[in-house]
């Protein structure tokens, strides 16, 4: 019998895939080992170890990222392998036990696909993280040179206050904040734009990631449902298995979960409670409505124009 009805045996894109293409492979994935990979792996161990403190704090947090994504990398190639030695293990077992530990390992091997996604989805936001790191960079000369010409002015007035370079610096000076003001600019409204785009990317990555994990985790559990677990007496003989289409046909209803899923489709909806105004009107209680009520008639009454009953 041919064990392994693969999921992975369809390379059509899926429905998410077609609304949103996929970003190229991780550049972190399998580089350690690689020619240029221990020497990187160094070099960027001194990341945040020099330059402005904002700029060192941005680029050790993008280094720390980096060891989150190796992190889920190796957990995917480790969950292949267990899904693989599941297999492996119950392929010696009883027919019911053999058929549905070779489709939980099927399942567990597409957890390993969709983590390996996720990798390439995680580093989108990654570079994206890097726009903001790379302005940072190019602001803080226009920064330095700000600072040093008020360094300078301030030494010129402390020793000698007649100089006449004290007003050269100080029209340098005009002309440096003018040069900084703009680059301050630029640099604020890309970090919001791009700490948006950002997030949105791992966000929108963890969602998928998670609606998919469920979709699995209840297909896992149909199969756990073909399997007889009602208790048996010494020599009583279990009832043979005849459940092998239902397996089939609970993976192949899982791969067409998995691949019809898109964002809009999403199950999961947050439910926020800031909605609602600190200055919306509270709804009014009848009690007092009824004392106001009874006011605007004695107010009206007390100017003649109460109607007449």
């Amino acid at each position: 019998m041919h064990r392994t009805y693969s999921l992975r045996s369809s390379k059509a894109p899926t429905a998410s895939q077609l609304q949103s293409p996929p970003p190229p492979t991780s550049s972190t994935k399998n580089r350690f080992f690689g020619s240029k990979g221990i020497a990187s792996s160094f070099r960027k161990g001194f990341a945040g170890a020099t330059g402005p403190e904002l700029l060192r704090k941005l680029a050790q947090y993008i280094k720390i990222e980096k060891n989150v994504m190796r992190a889920i990398e190796l957990t995917a190639r480790e969950r292949r392998d267990v899904a693989k030695q599941l297999s492996l293990w119950g392929e010696e077992n009883d027919d019911d036990v053999s058929d549905v530990t070779d489709k939980l390992g099927v399942l567990i091997y597409e957890i390993a696909e969709l983590e390996d996604q996720y990798i390439d989805k995680y580093d989108q936001y990654r570079i994206t993280l890097k726009t903001i790191r790379n302005i940072e960079a190019s602001v803080q000369p226009s920064r330095d040179r700000k600072q040093k010409i008020t360094d300078e002015i301030a030494h010129l007035k402390y020793k000698d206050p007649q100089s006449p370079k004290i007003s050269v610096l100080e029209q340098e000076l005009v002309r440096a904040e003018a040069e900084s003001l703009v680059a301050e600019a630029q640099l604020s409204n890309i970090t919001r734009e791009q700490l948006k785009a950002a997030f949105n990317y791992q966000f929108d990555a963890t969602r998928e990631l998670a609606e998919k994990y469920a979709l699995i985790a209840g297909y896992g559990k149909a199969l756990l449902e073909l399997l007889d677990d009602t208790a048996v007496t010494p020599g009583e003989t279990r009832p043979a298995y005849d459940g092998y289409d239902a397996s089939k046909q609970i993976i192949i209803d899982a791969e067409n979960a998995l691949a019809g899923w898109t964002l809009d489709g999403a199950a999961v909806k947050p439910t926020l409670s800031l909605h609602q105004s600190e200055y919306d009107e509270e709804e009014p209680n009848p009690e007092e409505l009824e004392g106001a009520q009874e006011e605007f008639a004695k107010h009206d009454e007390a100017n003649g124009v109460l109607e007449a009953k």
